[in-house]
């Protein structure tokens, strides 16, 4: 293999693999994989109000994967803002830019498969700048720690582009593989060509997202799969890099199938414990504030951990100082607690936010 840590890598072997990909342990591994994402289907299916999850999960999606690239925030911050454009600091912006790019490549599926045009339109929503493929020298990935060179990836837009048409043709081929292989495959492939000066890494994970939807695997963009890579960031580099390296494909395909697995039954956990904490509060206030309950109210509070006076009167829950009154009672029983922001309250969630951004499931109950 002619192949250099420190040598533009112009020889990246084209998709597909020539070696055996589907192997017996990695066969098995697909299996329960595709059950795990079914049953999240389903649940996700089967919540009656789905809004909740498209705007809560991906923000939980959009903090880890900045994370990886070292871009830390925190979920306050970014439920705080997720509305507002004047975040304070470029790591939540960049991260909520992030969110937007995912929901931005999931609405543009109705209208396009994926391709290298997506993959742009991503990485310049996420970076908040026209991004185009790369045409400058001398990118290098740094071992961060000890400044030692483990990658330099192809040079070249013309080279970029012909690869890029390659990794196209196969993440749309009609070849047998399992989608789940392609997607493992595909994901190494993006990440060696490593397209653009800045931001592959979060363009290759919003198009895992987007990929499982294109194949019918997943309805909505809710798989939070940077949580696994985050909890196994040594791994996930190392197997990229083994695969340049040795060729080790059957390992790196049995870590990505592994984590769509697992990350499939933590988020349909996840699910679940909004389902019974959004029955709970429906019951704990329809008992203590019958007079301002309602469906649409108890909705909102799940749709927005984060909840201002306007949300209520956005949704026509009620007029402005009605709102706030609801506001304050929700408060008074604790449901909801509230904190100074700029020009307005903001009212949170606390139970549906320690669900959110913890891995324990369990609420105690209100009273």
């Amino acid at each position: 293999m002619n192949w250099g840590a420190d040598k533009s890598y112009q020889q990246l072997p084209a998709l597909p693999p020539r070696q055996d990909i589907e192997t017996k342990a990695i066969l098995k591994q697909c299996i329960t994989a595709r059950a795990a994402l079914a049953e999240l289907n389903q649940a996700a299916r089967l919540i009656p109000n789905q809004a909740v999850l498209i705007n809560t999960l991906p923000l939980l999606e959009a903090k880890s994967s900045s994370e990886i690239e070292n871009i830390v925030t925190t979920m306050d911050k970014l439920f705080q803002y997720v509305d507002d454009d004047n975040a304070p600091d470029g790591a939540t912006k960049e991260a909520l830019r992030y969110r937007a790019a995912l929901y931005e490549g999931y609405k543009s599926l109705g209208d396009k498969p994926l391709s290298t045009n997506t993959a742009i339109a991503i990485c310049s929503r996420v970076k908040g700048v026209d991004m185009q493929i790369r045409q400058v020298t001398g990118v290098a990935l740094v071992n961060s720690e000890t400044s030692e060179i483990i990658y330099t990836p192809p040079e070249g837009e013309a080279l970029l582009r012909e690869k890029l048409s390659n990794w196209e043709r196969f993440i749309h081929s009609d070849s047998g593989i399992d989608p789940l292989i392609q997607l493992a495959v595909a994901h190494y492939q993006f990440e060696a060509i490593h397209p653009f000066t800045d931001g592959n890494g979060r363009t290759g994970r919003i198009i895992n997202s987007l990929y499982l939807i294109q194949e019918g695997l997943l309805n909505l963009p809710i798989l939070y799969l940077s949580r696994y890579i985050i909890q196994n960031k040594r791994d996930y580099y190392g197997l990229l890099l083994d695969v340049t390296k040795r060729n080790n494909w059957e390992e790196w395909i049995l870590f990505m199938v592994k984590g769509i697995e697992e990350t499939a039954q933590w988020t349909n956990s996840k699910i679940d414990s909004i389902v019974r904490l959004e029955r709970h509060t429906r019951e704990y206030v329809k008992k203590k504030l019958p007079k301002i309950y309602s469906r649409e109210l108890i909705e909102l509070l799940f749709e927005q951990p984060y909840c201002r006076i306007a949300n209520l009167v956005e949704k026509n829950i009620a007029k402005r100082q009605t709102a706030s009154i609801y506001l304050k009672q929700l408060v008074e029983i604790g449901v909801l607690s509230d904190h100074g922001a700029g020009r307005e309250k903001v009212f949170v969630h606390p139970k549906l936010m320690k669900i959110l951004t913890q891995d324990s499931n369990m609420f105690m109950s209100y009273e």
